[in-house]
C-alpha cells in the first residue's frame, strides 16, 4: 500500500538524515524591519552540495539501492542537480550521466566536471535536455533521475519545509522559488497537517511556465528567456507530477523582474554576507514586490542555493 505523501515525507526524513546537512533558519532584523513582517531566512545554500536539491537526489538514490538496484543512471539538470545526483551515485556506486541545456552556468558545469561526471549538453532549455536524457535512459534500460518529475525526487525535497516547522512551528507563509515544482510541490505535501500555513510559489518573469500553466490549467509549452535564476529556468514535462500539486497546495504565485532579482541577491549578500544564486533571490523579491499582503506575518524566504558564476556577481557589483 502507497504511503501518504505525508508519510512519506517522514520516512523520507530519517532515511537521508545520515546524508545531509540541517541547515539553519535565520532571522533577519533588517529584512523585517524593511518589510514589517518578521522574516526570516532558510539557508539551503549552506546544504553539502550548495542547494537543497541534495534532499531529492539522496531520497531517490537510496530508495533505488534499497530496492537492489546498483547500476548506472542518467539525469538531467541545469547544475544544481546534477551536483546532487552525482554526490550520492559517487558514494553508493551508481556511475552517472548529465545532461545538461547549453545555456546552463559555467559555474555549475565546472562543478559537475569536478565532481567526475560525464556530461552532455544538448538543446537551449532545461525541458530539451531532460526529454533526450530520458530518451537515452529509456534506450539503455537504466534509471532516468527526473530534477523534479518523480514522486520520490518530491518527496525528498519535502523535508526541508519538515525541517522549517520544526525550527519554526509559528510560520505562517513560505516563499519557494519555483521551476520544475519539485521544491513547492515536496513542501505541500510537507504541510498536509499544517493547513493554515500559506505557500508562495516565486518565478521569473522571465521563464514562470508553471504559473502561467496553473493559470490556464494545463501545462504550457512557452518559451523562457535567459534570467538571473537559471536554476528554475525552463519547461515542464507533459506528464509532471508536480503540476496538479501546485494546482492543490500553492496558494499564490509571484512572478518577478531581473531587476528585482538582481536587487534581492545584493541585498542578502550586503546585509547577510551570504553568497546565493539567482534563484534563492526569487523568495525576497517576491515579498518586496506585494510586501502590503504580508505585514505584521511570520514569513519565511527559502534561500535554495549558493551556486553562482563570478561573472553573475562581477555583474550584479557593476
Amino acid at each position: 500500500m502507497m504511503k501518504t505523501w505525508l508519510e512519506a515525507v517522514r520516512e523520507a526524513e530519517s532515511r537521508i538524515r545520515p546524508y545531509i546537512r540541517r541547515t539553519p533558519i535565520e532571522f533577519s532584523p533588517f529584512l523585517s524591519q524593511e518589510t514589517g513582517a518578521s522574516v526570516y531566512l532558510k539557508c539551503e545554500m549552506h546544504q553539502t552540495t550548495g542547494s537543497f536539491k541534495l534532499r531529492g537526489a539522496a531520497n531517490k538514490l537510496l530508495s533505488l539501492a534499497e530496492r537492489g538496484y546498483q547500476g548506472a543512471i542518467i539525469t538531467a539538470s541545469t547544475g544544481n542537480h546534477g551536483a546532487a545526483v552525482l554526490h550520492m551515485a559517487n558514494q553508493l556506486d551508481m556511475p552517472a550521466e548529465v545532461y545538461l541545456p547549453k545555456t546552463a552556468s559555467q559555474a555549475k558545469v565546472d562543478r559537475l566536471v569536478q565532481l567526475g561526471a560525464t556530461i552532455r549538453q544538448e538543446g537551449t532549455d532545461s525541458l530539451i535536455s531532460e526529454q533526450i536524457a530520458r530518451q537515452q535512459a529509456d534506450t539503455k534500460g537504466i534509471p532516468f533521475i527526473s530534477p523534479y518529475n518523480d514522486r520520490e525526487i518530491i518527496i525528498g525535497q519535502g523535508t526541508m519545509t519538515l525541517e522549517i516547522m520544526d525550527q519554526l512551528p509559528e510560520s505562517e507563509v513560505i516563499f519557494v522559488p519555483v521551476g520544475g515544482g519539485g521544491l513547492i510541490s515536496g513542501a505541500g505535501a510537507a504541510l498536509l497537517d499544517h493547513p493554515e500555513v500559506s505557500l508562495v510559489g516565486c518565478q521569473p518573469e522571465n521563464s514562470a511556465v508553471m504559473h502561467a500553466s496553473v493559470t490556464a490549467g494545463e501545462i504550457l509549452d512557452i518559451p523562457s528567456s535567459p534570467t538571473l535564476s537559471d536554476g528554475t529556468a525552463g519547461g515542464l514535462e507533459a506528464d509532471s507530477l508536480t503540476f496538479p500539486l501546485c494546482q492543490q497546495w500553492v496558494d499564490r504565485f509571484i512572478d518577478v523582474s531581473e531587476e528585482e532579482i538582481a536587487e534581492a541577491m545584493l541585498s542578502i549578500m550586503k546585509h547577510h554576507h551570504y553568497l546565493i544564486e539567482g534563484a534563492a533571490g526569487l523568495a525576497l523579491a517576491a515579498l518586496r514586490q506585494q510586501v502590503r499582503d504580508f505585514k505584521e506575518k511570520t514569513v519565511v524566504l527559502v534561500l535554495c542555493g549558493r551556486n553562482v558564476s563570478l561573472e553573475v556577481i562581477k555583474g550584479l557589483l557593476a
